[in-house]
């Protein structure tokens, strides 16, 4: 349950009026406000009138689907967002959380699995980084502010976005050592994601498309093969990408 006067609340955005019955009833079991819609132009006029902390948004929905809806709520809000899909396959997967998406969960699940996907999120979406203060000059094509949560490349402001940011963090602040998919995991995700080895994989190439010069030779994100991933000690003397 969440702490009395807490509760946070959250969207759900799905034509199947059961499956929202379903997850209403579960969800404010767990403490959770929650409010419905039913189609796409539901959820925009819902995001705007109630201010939920989290939307359960779904793919296939009548009006506007929900790649449609992520769209628009990436436009004006950075609100988290986990999108509910009957497909399992890896290009519907990937678009979402190309378009920004949080997280996935693919029905049938379980609503233990649901509440704890929904509260990794929110914990993550609520984190202040314990982040080391100041400006890191990788290089000269690369500089970093912690303070200000800036990437700037070649003298170009990069976007990042809130999982690439939380990312980058853990492999610049252990820059030369070896972090396992499973570290990666934990520290990014959390640990409810140590069965899904492939987010690691995805953020690392977006990363590299975002940073490197030429992502399929990187110089900054290394690949320790069969372990997982390193960022270059930039410290060391004469490093230069």
């Amino acid at each position: 349950m969440e702490p009395s006067g807490t509760k946070k609340k959250i969207l759900v955005a799905d034509d199947e009026r059961g499956l929202v019955k379903v997850i209403r009833l579960n969800l404010e079991h767990d403490g959770f406000d929650v409010v419905e819609a039913m189609n796409g132009q539901q959820a925009m006029d819902q995001l705007r009138t109630t201010l939920p902390d989290l939307v359960l948004l779904d793919i296939m929905m009548p009006d506007m689907d929900g790649f449609t809806v992520l769209k628009l709520i990436r436009e004006q809000s950075q609100i988290p967002v986990i999108m509910l899909t009957a497909k399992s396959e890896e290009a519907d997967i990937v678009q979402g959380l190309e378009l920004g998406a949080d997280d996935y969960i693919t029905k049938p699940f379980s609503p233990r699995e649901l509440t704890s996907r929904i509260r990794a999120v929110l914990r993550r979406s609520a984190a202040r980084n314990e982040e080391e203060s100041g400006k890191i000059v990788v290089d000269d094509r690369l500089t970093i502010d912690f303070d200000r949560h800036e990437v700037w490349v070649e003298g170009e402001l990069v976007q990042l976005r809130p999982t690439e940011y939380r990312l980058l963090y853990h492999l610049v602040k252990n820059a030369g050592w070896v972090l396992t998919h499973d570290q990666i995991l934990n520290k990014v995700w959390g640990y409810e994601y140590e069965n899904e080895p492939h987010y690691v994989r995805l953020y690392i190439n977006y990363l590299r498309k975002k940073l490197e010069k030429d992502p399929s030779n990187p110089k900054y994100i290394l690949t320790e093969r069969g372990t997982g991933y390193r960022f270059v000690d930039y410290k060391r003397e004469g490093f230069s990408a």
